[in-house]
């Protein structure tokens, strides 16, 4: 692949993942705004918003890999970004009829696009230039995840929750509307939402289009691999232990990120910080997220190797997990906080390491990595049993096991190559 074609398709993929961040990231607004909007009655009723998202990469992760068997890479891009626009269009009607089991259908329907995109973008990635220069490669990508993460909740505030719907929604919580009035303000409240997404939708078809003409090549690996030596003598995906292996590894990962970000304002509120306070310590951890990223765009693989880079990242998060548990509450939380650092890397690393070598199985192999992406969810929901059982505090030692495990891939997990477990 030519320079220029080379520049251009990392362009096309850094916008994917800029989606990727935009679409997602919202929904930590969508919760308390659709909690009052549909006049949801519990905070369970709110959450099923990000169970209705995230259970597509579990549900629909498999079913995007057989058609990107089918489509190829480049095709099921635009057929993911399709969907995904579908699912920005569901709003309306779901806005108009103020029914909340609409809007989880547009969720669902915007999740199983994101598994058909993230099966796409991310072996993309992989595949697109020198493997040693994989990591680096993800974390370019990263950055614009991260990037759109941090406006995505701006944006959508500015766009859909203007003054008055600041007010009406304070009324709506001191109980000083009701009957038609009430119904009659949630009504013009939620129809807020009409707008952006209909604009959203509109732009992800146009950039389907472009990325439909872009100069990404059109790969499919489970036809263009079939004459490599690797990946064609092995009957089933379960022949691959390390890619097994690097499913458990990266669900530990999400996982114990998603612990130290998820759980981190609780926490500092626990110490008796206020909600001014302790709402800024997710974007410390951004910001450390951030700074790790540009350490791998500088040093990997110029000076680092993605595999030695993915065992520093490892073994550093260890020795903060450990000092996290080990110091004082109000000192272990900036420990936390620098948990950021060596988990931008890890994820990075663990990708081409996994999928190294599947030849026809890429595409699958590649779903069962986006699947891990569910242990977002498995390991707060065990955190929070822990910290219900021994304290906020104690419960962190979930994170120590994880990069445990992720040091044993590190070193020697993805190294396994023939079916010996």
């Amino acid at each position: 692949m030519k320079r220029k074609e080379y520049i251009l398709s990392l362009v096309m993929l850094a916008s994917l993942f800029f989606i990727f961040g935009l679409v997602s990231w919202v929904n930590s607004i969508l919760v308390p705004y659709f909690k009052v909007a549909c006049d949801l009655k519990t905070g369970f009723q709110s959450y099923l918003v990000t169970f209705a998202f995230y259970i597509a990469y579990l549900v629909m992760t498999i079913p995007a890999a057989l058609l990107l068997n089918r489509t190829g890479l480049k095709k099921g891009g635009v057929i993911g970004l399709l969907i995904l626009a579908l699912g920005a269009m569901l709003f309306w009607p779901a806005a108009l009829t103020r029914t909340y089991g609409l809007f989880l259908l547009a969720l669902f329907t915007m999740g199983t696009a994101l598994a058909i995109l993230q099966t796409v973008a991310n072996p993309f990635v992989t595949i697109i230039g020198p493997e040693e220069s994989a990591a680096r490669r993800i974390s370019v990508m990263g950055v614009c995840n991260k990037f759109a993460g941090i406006i995505a909740p701006l944006v959508f505030a500015a766009l859909v929750i203007r003054p008055q719907d600041k007010a009406t929604m304070d009324l709506i919580g001191q109980g000083s509307l009701a009957g038609q009035a009430k119904e009659a303000a949630l009504d013009e409240l939620v129809r807020g939402v009409i707008p952006p997404y209909i604009v959203l939708a509109i732009l992800l078809v146009v950039f389907a289009f472009v990325f439909r003409y872009s100069a990404l090549p059109d790969i499919n690996p489970g036809r263009d691999n079939l004459s490599s030596s690797e990946g064609t003598d092995r009957k089933s995906i379960f022949s691959y232990p390390y890619l097994i292996l690097g499913v458990v590894a990266l669900f530990a990962h999400v996982g114990s990120q998603q612990i130290t970000i998820s759980t981190i304002i609780s926490y500092a509120q626990s110490l008796g910080m206020d909600l001014d306070a302790a709402k800024l310590f997710p974007s410390y951890t951004l910001g450390c997220i951030l700074v790790g990223y540009l350490i791998g765009i500088i040093t990997i693989p110029k000076y680092l190797s993605q595999q030695t880079a993915l065992l520093i990242c490892t073994i550093t998060g260890l020795v903060l997990s450990i000092l996290v548990l080990a110091f004082p509450p109000r000192a272990s939380i900036w420990f936390l906080v620098l948990l950021g650092i060596p988990n931008s890397l890890i994820y990075a690393g663990i990708w081409p390491l996994a999928i190294k070598g599947l030849g026809r199985w890429t595409n699958l192999g590649s779903s069962l990595l986006v699947m891990a992406l569910c242990g977002n969810a498995i390991m707060s929901l065990l955190y929070g049993l822990e910290a219900d059982r021994l304290g906020e505090h104690a419960a962190y030692w979930l994170l120590i096991p994880c990069f445990v495990y992720m040091i044993f891939y590190a070193v020697y997990g993805h190294k396994i190559r023939k079916d010996t477990i």
